[in-house]
């Protein structure tokens, strides 16, 4: 049942479903416009709630159960949730600045008290008080719960966690506001329009020109990549580089200064010698030596396709600049779709006519459809955006999920891309989640429709991961965050695929993309994968040595000796790109949970190359292996399961290796 109700403010619709509507349960969520007045009172309402529920269970009498004292333990800790998601969807989504920092301020609140709970005495000693549960799943989640409030400083005394306390809101805190500043920080530049030469003409033309004739462009990813890739003009994609890698600078280094030297305190207050080893103890690599060797590992395997990918781009390059030495970090992009056009007869502007945004979103609600059986609706329920979307999905008529996709850049709102969980799937509630991200509502590059695809990976993990759960904290992708990305990156692979771009790849004529351009497509594909490997390797090394220590004097300058260490192509001198990091708040130390995703999301897809990618049978294993179990199981059982085997870097390594 749906219906529009108004109970916490006006201004906003709220959507309530049968379940939503009984006594204690979690309000619907605030969807329309919220107000920041009505954000504050949804706040208030789930500290209220939340409050209740921690001390309900600290004072309970009850013998310690799985039935009694988990169950109240996961429904708290499932409200926490619930609300933190809300408010990470109002601070990136929601059309005021008061709303949006109406939200920020809701995920501080939100986050002091999951380490309040995180820090209760009297509820760790009922849960450790619980025969051990006979069931496996119950088991591991057992065991992840004292795990992680032992981390917490649960151990501590009454003044040690008091501290706990303190320096987690801090952190909580500075976290929000560093990913806050990003947008905030947002540069422009202007433009002549002999300068946008070599742009697609849709983009050309969709920019108004200034009063003096010039063009202002922003540094949102809509208009910076297109701007990188095609701008003839080395001049304009120079300003444009310097400007992006300014973004938040200066006021997010004090922020990042802080953030860093806290968590190492919290790190060394609960005995660990630095933040990055207890960033890492619930991870797949549980130790910075095993993310370091895995780190050195991928470069051994990505460093000589770099190298020859940098030997071409420079070739390339002395061809338009005679006497070119080097390659300089503006004109990486440039050159790249260049040699993929001249080497591999490869044209992505050629390309983008055939990626249309309302086609590739049909086209991959439908490949959904096909390869896993389910059924996916437009849903109507108010939105916060004229251009916010909503579907349900269906698996044999029974609704199983709803999301919402935020699909285009606009003022204020967050400018990267991710997925956030708002409703948990466990015992009667139904998952729901936010696909927050930033492509253009036209034409797309092929590069967009990648991001779409992962992105989107996210939520069916989170849909098919919430579907008959005993717990909320083992639904969704509540695995090792380390293997969180492989499933998304694993999906990219059919975005590659001839049989589902035609599905959806059409120009303004109707015409399907042709079978030679997709082939052309995949010849290129591996092309400058080796220096991306690399750069992103030189990130994952960056993340990893801010937290094996205080914060050094100059941030800047230790990003840039950090990433050298991997990176073929360094960041330019005065770029200040740390400060535009959002994964050093919200990943932490773990920026290499991409890398080792990647090794896993390989290996999965190895079983689709043998078996076809659009064999159902393949696509329902994976879903009932893989994505439905959850969190209910170790990540790395649940590869094996589907492998028949451990884990290994053979296939990334055999990728790397296409393009000789």
């Amino acid at each position: 049942m749906r219906k529009c109700v108004a109970p916490l403010l006006a201004a906003s619709c709220l959507v309530a479903t049968a379940a939503e509507a009984a006594p204690n349960a979690i309000p619907p969520i605030l969807t329309g416009a919220p107000s920041a007045a009505a954000i504050n009172a949804r706040c208030d309402w789930f500290v209220g709630r939340s409050t209740a529920m921690r001390k309900a269970l600290e004072q309970s009498k009850a013998k310690a159960s799985v039935v009694t004292t988990l169950t109240a333990y996961d429904k708290l800790n499932e409200l926490l949730n619930d609300g933190n998601g809300e408010a990470g969807l109002y601070r990136q989504v929601s059309p005021t600045a008061a709303s949006r920092e109406a939200g920020e301020k809701c995920e501080v609140r939100m986050a002091s008290e999951q380490t309040k709970l995180s820090l209760s005495r009297p509820i760790y000693d009922h849960l450790k008080a619980i025969p051990a549960p006979a069931d496996a799943a119950t088991k591991l989640y057992m065991t992840r719960i004292i795990s992680a409030f032992e981390r917490a400083g649960i151990g501590l005394d009454a003044v040690g966690r008091a501290k706990a306390q303190m320096l987690s809101d801090e952190v909580s805190n500075l976290s929000t506001s560093f990913e806050a500043n990003i947008p905030k920080g947002q540069k422009t530049i202007t433009a002549s329009v002999a300068e946008l030469e070599g742009l697609p003409q849709d983009f050309i033309a969709s920019k108004k020109p200034n009063a003096d004739g010039t063009i202002t462009l922003k540094t949102d990813s809509t208009d910076y990549v297109p701007v990188m890739t095609y701008a003839k003009s080395s001049a304009l994609r120079e300003r444009f580089y310097r400007a992006y890698n300014l973004r938040a600078y200066p006021e997010n280094d004090a922020v990042l200064r802080d953030m860093i030297n806290k968590r190492g305190e919290l790190a060394q207050l609960v005995g660990r010698p630095n933040y990055a080893t207890l960033n890492f103890e619930d991870r797949m690599l549980n130790t910075p030596d095993k993310v370091q060797t895995l780190l050195d590992a991928m470069s051994a395997a990505a460093k000589p396709a770099g190298e020859r990918d940098y030997t071409k781009k420079l070739a390339l390059l002395q061809q338009l600049q005679p006497g070119a030495k080097a390659l300089q970090p503006w004109d990486s992009g440039y050159v790249s779709q260049l040699v993929q056009k001249q080497s591999y007869g490869y044209d992505r502007q050629e390309a983008r006519k055939y990626f249309t945004y309302s086609r590739v979103r049909d086209g991959i609600l439908k490949l959904t459809e096909d390869l896993f059986g389910v059924d996916i609706r437009p849903w109507k329920t108010p939105k916060w955006d004229p251009l916010a979307e909503s579907y349900e999905i269906y698996d044999h008529g029974k609704l199983i999920g709803r999301i919402y996709f935020d699909a285009h850049p606009r003022d204020g709102k967050y400018e990267h891309a991710n997925a956030i969980p708002l409703r948990y799937g466990a015992r009667t509630a139904l998952p729901v989640g936010a696909l927050v991200f930033n492509v253009p509502n036209g034409l797309m590059e092929h590069g967009d429709v990648v991001t779409f695809l992962h992105e989107y990976g996210h939520l069916l993990h989170h849909i098919f991961g919430g579907q008959n759960q005993r717990w909320a904290g083992l639904s969704s992708f509540s695995t090792e965050w380390d293997f969180v990305e492989a499933p998304s990156q694993m999906l990219e692979n059919w975005v590659y695929d001839y049989d589902t771009l035609k599905q959806f790849g059409v120009d303004a004529s109707g015409n399907p993309i042709p079978r030679d351009l997709v082939e052309k497509m995949n010849r290129a594909r591996y092309f400058d994968l080796g220096m991306g490997d690399m750069r992103q390797l030189g990130l994952s090394n960056i993340a990893l040595q801010y937290y094996l220590r205080p914060a050094p004097a100059d941030l800047g300058t230790a990003a840039h000796e950090y990433d050298a260490k991997y990176d073929l192509l360094p960041p330019a001198p005065g770029s200040q790109f740390q400060d535009s990091f959002p994964h050093l708040a919200g990943y932490g130390a773990a920026y290499y949970t991409y890398r080792w995703s990647i090794v896993i999301a390989d290996d999965l897809f190895t079983q689709f190359q043998k078996n076809g990618l659009h064999d159902r049978a393949t696509a329902e294993r994976y879903r009932r292996l893989v994505l439905g179990p959850g969190g209910s199981k170790p990540a790395a059982e649940l590869v094996a399961d589907f492998l028949g085997r451990p884990v290994s870097l053979d296939a990334y390594r055999a990728k790397l290796a296409k393009d000789q």
